[in-house]
């Protein structure tokens, strides 16, 4: 899994950095560099003046260093090794082919845990930047009663099927109805048993940063095999022209549901053994490079396309949108 140890490409923005690859860290590098990209996040934890935690435990202390470093002007590549073995300590282990949506999720975790109680509004803005909040709304079809819960996600775990993937049709079979009976059947507090019962999600909003994860890993007769057949997914995406209005709560009033691609983390391999790299567009030019550890170079919509899958063993495998504020943003990729 080492990556290229080539310096910088000279067309290359200066502030996008590559990471040096130490013990098997190719995942984590393919986040900070998706986390390097998501300005809003880099806002938040600018604001944070952390107080009482011994820093090498610390990861949000830890990712806002070396997110500092990632943007200065010190040599190729980063040195973020710190940062690696702040992770270790938190049960995220050094060594390990890790699952990036995984270390994604725990990344964001650790950081809501540990930031201290002077900070609870950074937590919370953290916790914001990528919630989606949803109600999960489970039907008994026996007595016809609905029971109703709030709940949130970090990513939007998106299941795709051996063949041809688009991503609007992976969304909407996300929020489609399940119907739950045998095995799966839930308790009715109505009937006072166990029934079938019809189960689906609701959007209640939408967040500023939404992470799909593209489910390619499936458990096979007790072996764990990739899919990497075809997943296509747009630059922009408006999400109600996706979705029904069943998929969203009635108290969805968000004006805001365009959202424009600004990260691919990219898996290349298979299910026992890979590498991570990732694509990033960069904020001022709107360009997009690949950063493949230490090494940064330009690429195009076409490149990003190649990860859709098929033939290809690099897939995309997280893919990070930004809500768009300005009409015109949107506008810019149609």
């Amino acid at each position: 899994m080492a990556g290229s140890v080539h310096s910088k490409h000279p067309w290359s923005p200066s502030d996008i950095r590559g990471l040096g690859n130490y013990s098997l860290c190719c995942c984590v590098n393919a986040l900070l560099q998706s986390f390097s990209a998501t300005w809003e996040l880099i806002n938040v934890l600018e604001k944070w003046k952390p107080t009482g935690w011994g820093h090498g435990h610390n990861v949000p202390w830890e990712l806002k260093r070396v997110l500092q470093i990632m943007k200065s002007d010190q040599p190729q590549p980063v040195d973020h090794r710190d940062f690696l073995h702040c992770l270790d300590r938190n049960n995220i282990p050094l060594y390990v082919q890790n699952d990036a949506d995984e270390v994604f999720l725990s990344i964001l975790n650790l950081m809501q845990e540990q930031m201290d109680d002077e900070a609870l509004v950074c937590a919370l803005a953290i916790k914001t930047l990528y919630q989606i909040p949803v109600e999960l709304h489970l039907q008994c079809l026996k007595c016809a009663s609905i029971c109703r819960r709030d709940s949130y996600l970090l990513s939007l775990p998106l299941h795709i099927r051996n063949g041809c993937n688009a991503l609007d049709d992976c969304v909407r079979s996300f929020f489609e109805l399940q119907e739950l009976g045998g095995d799966n059947s839930c308790y009715c507090a109505q009937c006072g048993i166990k029934t079938t019962s019809r189960q689906g999600f609701r959007l209640l909003a939408l967040p500023p940063i939404l992470c799909v994860q593209l489910k390619r890993y499936r458990n096979i007769r007790r072996h764990t095999h990739k899919l990497s057949c075809s997943v296509t997914f747009p630059e922009a995406f408006e999400f109600r022209e996706i979705l029904n209005e069943e998929a969203f709560a009635k108290d969805f009033e968000q004006r805001d549901c365009r959202y424009t691609l600004y990260a691919v983390i990219v898996h290349l391999g298979n299910a026992m053994f890979g590498h991570y790299t990732a694509f990033i567009r960069h904020k001022e030019s709107e360009r997009w490079f690949y950063v493949n550890d230490s090494s940064v170079e330009p690429a195009t919509w076409s490149d990003v396309q190649k990860t859709y899958g098929g033939h290809c063993r690099e897939t995309a495998y997280m893919l990070l949108y930004r809500r768009c504020e300005k009409e015109e943003d949107f506008e810019s990729l149609d």
